[in-house]
């Protein structure tokens, strides 16, 4: 049978109407809270409560290896990959400190780590495959391993939506996954491989130009069709990209907003656009990273993110930062007293 997307609800506008009007109620001059007001109507929307709640919240961080490393394109070994699912789970991480103060809770999955992990209660295993074949040299991946990955993700949201979940962030974790993410931006948006590929973990100079040439070389090799979307994640993707494009229309299909964090999660919400475009109202962009890439795929998207932090860990850490800010927009909806309930004239006129 063949793959097929979730069916996405609509975008519920008399929610949306509903919590604009009571916005232009409150105490304040009228869209004087700029971005926290639309941030509230469109929560509002998506939700299909004209009072939403922001109080469930987790980050999803899908773990995955990249065959293309072996060409040199990352200035860490893939080594990193394991290590650093193994500091998600012993709390030690970026993500960890900020998911705690934020009140929202880890899950981190292993979808494609090329390593043996040991059993934790912590980690979910969901391991397709060891890691993606290297895109220089053919497809990373088979239709197969790219739809048995989204359904991971579809599956593992709707896990958590069950659990209680009222706000979800994508977060990843994957040696070499700006390259596949510069490659599916390339493909998806039609701009230059140079104008969205950036220096990932810290590449010098010698090497963002070898990186440029993998990828260009992996856009020959493959010929990926950008009206093909699955064909395109299998050439040009990852595990944990597929994953998080499962977690973004799980997501969307129960009405949970989805952060998105950096460029990866971005490749990811691309990915599930061109899927789906349908999933663009339930997007929220957290923040803009500083790789290259990142303003494109925010452009196409047509999100416009909440912060600017020149971040560029990845994780889901700049989703999660954000999550205070979404809280915030929504407690303002529901808790400011309106003109009557305060007694507060208003503007003459």
């Amino acid at each position: 049978m063949a793959f097929q997307t979730p069916i996405l609800p609509t975008f519920d506008e008399s929610a949306a109407e509903a919590a604009r009007r009571r916005q232009d109620r409150l105490t304040k001059p009228a869209h004087s809270l700029g971005r926290l007001e639309e941030l509230s109507i469109q929560l509002a929307g998506i939700t299909g409560q004209p009072n939403p709640s922001v109080l469930r919240k987790a980050v999803i961080v899908m773990a995955g290896d990249h065959g293309v490393t072996a060409e040199g394109v990352s200035a860490y070994p893939a080594e990193v990959t394991p290590q650093m699912v193994l500091n998600f789970l012993h709390g030690g991480a970026a993500i960890n400190v900020l998911a705690r103060q934020a009140d929202a809770r880890v899950v981190v999955v292993d979808v494609g780590v090329a390593h043996d992990l040991p059993d934790h209660p912590k980690l979910t295993s969901r391991k397709v495959a060891r890691g993606t074949r290297n895109m220089a040299q053919g497809p990373a991946m088979t239709q197969a391993e790219v739809e048995t990955a989204i359904e991971a993700g579809i599956e593992l949201v709707q896990v958590e939506i069950e659990r209680g979940l009222d706000l979800v962030a994508t977060g990843d974790m994957g040696i070499g996954n700006t390259t596949a993410s510069s490659a599916l931006t390339a493909v998806f948006t039609g701009l230059p491989v140079e104008r969205v590929t950036g220096r990932g973990t810290g590449l010098d100079d010698g090497g963002l130009a070898r990186k440029i040439e993998v990828i260009e070389r992996s856009l020959r090799v493959n010929c990926p069709d950008p009206n093909h979307p699955l064909e395109v994640l299998c050439k040009v993707g990852g595990l944990e990209i597929a994953g998080l494009v499962g977690v973004i229309l799980g997501a969307a299909a129960r009405r949970v907003p989805v952060v998105l964090d950096g460029f990866i999660s971005g490749a990811a919400a691309l990915t599930a656009y061109a899927l789906n475009p349908a999933v663009q109202p339930f997007l929220i962009a957290s923040h803009q990273s500083v790789e290259a890439g990142h303003r494109a795929i925010l452009d196409h998207l047509k999100l416009r993110p909440l912060l600017n932090l020149d971040l560029r860990l990845g994780e889901g850490s700049g989703a999660v930062l954000a999550f205070s800010l979404i809280e915030a927009a929504v407690r303002i909806l529901k808790e400011m007293a309106t003109f009557d309930q305060a007694g507060v004239s208003e503007k003459h006129g």
